[in-house]
């Protein structure tokens, strides 16, 4: 899987928490944490993360994004 990235915006919407979720589970998965993704749009209503450079990810809550991306991890 390619590295996951996360806006640090968005943690207030609960990224965060799957941020340290998949850090404490997968150590070996590429993930990094930028100031800003520049996708307010989705960034400002739900939590999201962007895979590779086009790729994105959303999901209404924390819980859930936890479960599309443990999917897509395999």
């Amino acid at each position: 899987m390619k590295k996951i990235k996360y806006c640090c915006r968005n943690f207030k919407h609960g990224s965060k928490s799957v941020f340290k979720a998949l850090k404490h589970e997968f150590p070996d998965l590429k993930q990094k944490k930028k100031d800003c993704l520049s996708n307010c749009k989705l960034c400002s209503k739900q939590c999201m993360v962007l895979i590779g450079k086009t790729e994105v990810i959303v999901a209404p809550s924390a819980e859930k994004l936890y479960k599309k991306l443990k999917h897509r991890i395999g």
